[in-house]
């Protein structure tokens, strides 16, 4: 396997000159004082040098080893406890925290780069951290002042881990029947008993503490998801002088064994009668878990995409080295006894496939970055969009950078060969870790009913009209520029059938609602392939000055950029054409065979 390389210069590239980000921070007075370019460019390399150096040699020993229990302990593969040490001292764990909290209040889009050196590092390490962030950020926002003072800052500290316990054995998506109860105490805590499974992160031995986070009814709530309440519930109870106590009633009851990330603990966890404290408003919890979910949703995109980067960083470097048969124009390389495999076209397909897509993965995360840190940090006009761009690009995020992550591991096992189905080149252990990414923190089917129903649909198409309203607005200003007309006038066509198809598909459903779950999966990946196409077009720009500032020879990175966004648009953007096709067929065929006829 490769060794693994952050790519530096293609998040500095998007950072400050495809969304001039350095520009943004300082027009928000809320990041002004934070972070600036010179603060961003030194968190990126001293996060690459951890995840390089500490967390990348660590990711084979604990696919190989995992996760052990034992009597309700769980132990974590060797070497982790050290590396979660050295990424807490680091100060790792506050990145985007509440600087109220001894967080360092960094935004989105430096932590969503950070996330993403993790995730290509070794994606089951990450989600310990990943997950912390979460709930701290779920925390800050709806937590009272006593519990963010006493469970923030040694959350933020990397001394303190979280959990965050939704689903039970007979509730996954439908949280509205969940069955773990929250009895009123006296001193105004909660018992809380009930058992959840699927917990990542709920027992484990890296840290002293561990936070969950648990939906729970009280026996009097309304039924349904009007009736759920969110509770913190500590695994040690916490002294009046912050000092560690005994250990509440919450156990792990056994770790599942999963076809990927070994190294992290997913345990059945047990709460009986464990003391925990209400989160937010009482039968509010759902909103409250909701601020941590969409935070994970595009966290979980973000782990598609880091394993398809080292993905593709693997499949380049092995197809460079592999000699194999002749070009079909004549040898390349006559002093050797064959080629390497890169003269072969279908290999030249599959790389250029990955490289176009994790870049503009990469672009378009970057993108809704953005977006999140007007909503958070912003004011007015800017926030308003920004909190209207996320909501409509949250399942986006989780599901097209999913399902384009896993086609990209399969993709770079196909490049080795035979040698990608065996262990030792790595490419295996990527397709295993990534394909989870598809299915939790809300299965890619149900993403895409959550992107049609509810956020186009459901806003009547107002929160699509903010998006195309903005790259209606770009394809207008670089309408005129000839050197843009090979982006800007595919960009063109595929808003414009996306726009078409969106009306179509409300004018159907007005009659039969079906039309949104049968057309779902299809219509996400049209807005996911349109909206890449938009940021590819930014791209291509800056690297066409780029080139034009350096003379005739231009700069490799930028002709790189711009060939790669010229792949883009012939031969992956196409792909939206038959998924529209699909999307337009109807329901009919889905709904008009009775269930004993599969």
């Amino acid at each position: 396997m490769a060794e693994y390389k952050v790519p530096l210069k293609d998040m500095s590239f998007l950072l400050h000159e495809v969304f001039k980000a350095d520009e943004m921070w300082q027009q928000l007075p809320k990041l002004a004082e934070q972070v600036d370019k010179d603060t961003a460019q030194a968190i990126l390399q001293e996060c690459a040098k951890i995840a390089e150096q500490v967390l990348a040699p660590i990711s084979r020993e604990g696919d190989e080893t995992g996760v052990s229990f034992n009597d309700g302990v769980v132990t974590t593969a060797p070497g982790y406890k050290e590396a979660f040490n050295t990424y807490a001292e680091g100060g790792w764990s506050g990145l985007g925290g509440d600087v109220n909290y001894g967080g360092m209040g960094m935004p989105k889009m430096l932590t969503a780069m950070h996330e993403e050196m993790l995730c290509s590092a070794d994606i089951s390490f990450a989600l310990y951290p990943v997950l912390t962030a979460g709930a701290a950020l779920s925390l800050a926002k709806h937590g009272s002042d006593e519990l963010k003072q006493r469970y923030l800052t040694r959350m933020y500290a990397g001394e303190w881990s979280a959990s965050m316990c939704l689903t039970e054995s007979h509730s996954g998506t439908d949280l509205g029947i969940i069955r773990t109860k929250a009895i009123p105490q006296e001193d105004g805590s909660y018992s809380v008993t009930g058992n959840k499974i699927f917990i990542t992160g709920g027992e484990h031995d890296l840290t002293e503490n561990i936070v969950h986070l648990v939906l729970a009814k009280l026996p009097d709530a309304p039924a349904g998801p009007r009736g759920i309440s969110l509770f913190l519930v500590p695994k040690f109870h916490v002294n009046e002088d912050e000092t560690l106590g005994e250990r509440n009633n919450v156990s792990c009851g056994s770790i599942e064994h999963k076809m990927g990330i070994h190294a992290s603990a997913t345990c059945v966890m047990n709460f009986d009668g464990a003391q925990g404290y209400l989160v937010g408003e009482l039968n509010k919890g759902l909103a409250c878990m909701f601020t941590m979910m969409n935070f994970e949703r595009i966290g979980v995109g973000i782990q598609g995409l880091g394993a398809a980067v080292r993905s593709y960083q693997n499949a380049l470097e092995y197809a460079k080295d592999r000699i194999q048969g002749r070009a079909l124009t004549g040898a390349k390389s006559p002093e050797q006894a064959a080629d390497s495999i890169m003269v072969h076209g279908d290999v030249r397909r599959m790389l250029l496939n990955m490289k176009a897509l994790n870049e503009g993965s990469r672009a378009l995360s970057s993108y809704i970055a953005m977006q999140l840190d007007y909503a958070t940090f912003g004011e007015g006009d800017k926030q308003v969009k920004g909190e209207a761009l996320v909501a409509l690009m949250t399942p986006v995020a989780k599901a097209f950078f999913t399902d384009l992550g896993f086609e990209n591991t399969v993709t770079g096992q196909q490049v080795f060969g035979g040698h990608g189905f065996i262990r030792e080149w790595g490419q295996e252990q990527l397709v295993r870790d990534a394909r989870i990414t598809q299915i939790y923190e809300g299965t890619n089917g149900i993403q895409a009913m959550d992107l049609l129903m509810r956020k186009v649909a459901g806003s009547k198409g107002s929160l699509f009209k903010v998006f195309t309203d903005e790259v209606n607005a770009y394809i207008e200003e670089n309408q005129s520029d000839a050197a843009m007309a090979e982006f800007i006038t595919p960009l063109n066509e595929a808003l414009t059938d996306l726009t078409e198809l969106t009306t179509d598909l409300l004018t159907k459903a007005a009659d039969n609602k079906n039309e949104l779950g049968a057309s779902a999966n299809d219509y996400l990946h049209v807005f996911g392939y349109t909206a890449m196409a938009y940021v590819w077009a930014k791209m291509a720009k800056v690297s066409q000055a780029g080139i034009d500032n350096n003379g005739e020879s231009g700069n490799e990175f930028y002709q790189s950029k711009l060939h790669t966004a010229r792949y883009y648009f012939t031969r992956l953007l196409p792909r939206r054409i038959s998924l529209i096709a699909s999307a337009k067929s109807g329901s009919d065929c889905m709904f008009d065979i009775a269930d004993e006829l599969f």
